[in-house]
């Protein structure tokens, strides 16, 4: 069966954009966003795509949810030894990219991830579900495995280990990702969207201009 993408299209028209009405700080202004985002009960508000280069030079991305905005930095949680953690261990440099399709709005986020101190990747590790804990025990992840039942008899396994307290795993933490560009996208009639792009300075502080769509 052929698929007719060509005519597959929307118009977008609910709100606009321009570099006057963003705050001065790009993150701030992402908070802006991400809280109406939150407020509107759109599907998945924290998840974004996240992009790493590896070794080879190929790009790989995935969908991770964010889990925290401080400092100015955006964190995230994943296994260290996964091919993502693998990839950001040898190029820092990273993209998010978080889609609001309801609200007609983009954001692109490029910048540098470090590892974030033990102590955080604890106090985030302790809020989880307890199964979720044992998951991240569970799973080699990225590994490639014979069966789902090798998942589920290491989570047993680790269950026995920890009925009740579980400890985390030195090999799973946080990111934290220190933008350096920011680009707000809403989307406007006719294709004429209107793009808002930050370029962190010297002085730390942010340009914001206006792109062509």
């Amino acid at each position: 069966m052929s698929l007719n993408l060509a005519d597959v299209r929307l118009e977008y028209s609910k709100k606009e954009l321009s570099p006057e009405d963003c705050l001065p700080d790009a993150v701030a202004q992402f908070e802006v966003w991400l809280n109406e985002a939150l407020t509107a009960q759109v599907p998945e508000p924290t998840a974004m795509n996240v992009a790493s280069v590896g070794a080879d030079g190929r790009p790989a991305s995935r969908i991770v949810l964010l889990k925290g905005v401080e400092d100015g930095q955006l964190l995230f949680y994943t296994n260290y030894l996964s091919r993502k953690g693998q990839q950001l261990d040898h190029n820092p440099h990273v993209a998010l990219t978080f889609f609001w399709p309801e609200l007609e709005r983009q954001v692109r986020v490029e910048g540098k991830v470090a590892r974030v101190a033990p102590e955080v990747s604890d106090a985030y590790f302790a809020s989880r579900p307890y199964t979720s804990r044992l998951g991240a025990w569970a799973s080699e992840q990225s590994s490639e495995i014979s069966s789902k039942a090798v998942l589920v008899t290491r989570a047993a396994m680790f269950g026995a280990r920890h009925p009740i307290n579980v400890p985390r795993p030195p090999h799973w933490g946080g990111y934290a990702v220190a933008p350096d560009r920011v680009e707000f996208w809403q989307g406007r009639p006719s294709r004429l969207h209107d793009r808002v792009v930050y370029i962190l300075q010297l002085d730390g502080g942010w340009q914001r201009s206006r792109l062509a769509p």
